[in-house]
């Protein structure tokens, strides 16, 4: 944009940026100046505040540029940002809003993992409060990996086992229930427990919840309303499941935080015996592919088939896409950091009878 305005103008342009967040927007700083050759003579650090001085002498800017780091490539360079982004989001969200602190449910799992670190980076281990709640399919070592990485971070940890209000659900249910199969409904009943117990602390102490999910499974629904959904604030909606290990991974280049364990078991809800993600959904390395072409590039089924991806997979990827707009619609905001974004940059109707072809 800068390149055809000087271009049209001759003259040398200052590009002043915001840092900072307001509510899923980022503002990623990066004020630069370049002269009327269109030749970058200053550039300010991304998602930093400062104050720079810049000399213009003789129609010309003269200043210190920062310079990428030639070593790291455009995958990792990419990380790097999203993962400050989002950092920036919660700080400003949390602090602008005038929340003491913030809690999630940490429950050994990799996405709330990475919540918990982007919430302790962002705001400072004092004002972060992880609570696990473990349930009768909960793993040992889900409990282990999360009391870790507490202690790892150095925040606020709270145990709540959610074993005996789930069968105070079942009990009260009990009649109506009455010759059906348990489904569905009894994880979810498991997960609207924990939604139940998060949002009483927060009503008690004021603390914001972080909602956990990542935009893997907010595309395709694989989230539960008034359960993993609720909360005020969802830093990872925007990011899809194979960034999360990236995310995880560059965090702990920079130190250690979360267990290897997290990030090497197969990912699972743990909301009924020996279960895991893949039961569900494509594997995540395929899935994601397909929903970066569906949603992001905004590609036909027919165009995503051709690019080598099963079609019936294909298919049931862009249907569950379409059949579950009204999760997404009750979902809390988060930052965006993809080109499209669900909600602010790609809304459907909730109630529609065509389909893709």
């Amino acid at each position: 944009v800068l390149h055809a305005r000087i271009a049209e103008n001759a003259l040398p342009i200052l590009y002043v940026n915001l840092v900072g967040g307001q509510d899923d927007l980022i503002f990623d700083g990066g004020s630069f100046a370049m002269n009327a050759s269109a030749e970058e003579t200053f550039c300010a650090p991304e998602f930093e505040e400062g104050l720079y001085p810049i000399n213009f002498e003789d129609g010309q800017f003269h200043g210190s540029k920062v310079l990428i780091n030639p070593e790291k490539d455009h995958r990792n360079q990419m990380v790097e940002r999203v993962y400050k982004a989002i950092t920036l989001g919660i700080k400003d969200y949390v602090n602008r809003n005038g929340f003491p602190g913030v809690l999630l449910g940490l429950s050994g799992g990799i996405d709330s993992a990475l919540v918990a670190a982007l919430a302790c980076d962002a705001l400072g281990a004092e004002r972060v409060w992880c609570v696990s709640m473990p349930s009768q399919y909960t793993a040992g070592m889900s409990n282990d990996d999360a009391e870790e990485q507490t202690k790892l971070m150095g925040c606020k940890y709270s145990v709540l086992p959610i074993k005996n209000i789930y069968s105070a659900f079942e009990t009260a249910l009990a009649d109506e229930f009455t010759g059906k199969k348990i489904d569905l409904t009894e994880e979810n009943i498991q997960s609207r427990s924990r939604g139940v117990l998060l949002m009483a602390l927060s009503n008690k102490f004021g603390h914001m919840v972080l909602a956990t999910g990542n935009k893997s499974e907010m595309a395709v629904g694989y989230a539960t309303l008034y359960g993993d959904m609720c909360g005020g604030f969802a830093p990872i909606k925007d990011a899809y499941k194979t960034l999360v290990f990236d995310l995880v991974n560059y965090r702990n280049s920079l130190g250690r935080v979360i267990p290897q364990r997290v990030i090497d078991r197969p990912p699972s809800a743990e909301l009924r015996p020996d279960q895991k993600d893949s039961d569900s959904l494509p594997p995540y390395d395929v899935l994601d592919p397909i929903l970066q072409a569906y949603v992001e590039e905004q590609l036909s089924i027919p165009e995503i088939i051709a690019q080598g991806f099963d079609e019936a997979v294909v298919r049931r990827v862009a249907a569950l896409v379409r059949r579950n707009e009204y999760k997404r619609r009750q979902a809390p905001p988060g930052p965006k950091i993809t080109a499209r974004a669900f909600g602010r940059d790609r809304r459907y109707p909730l109630t529609a009878q065509y389909g893709d072809v």
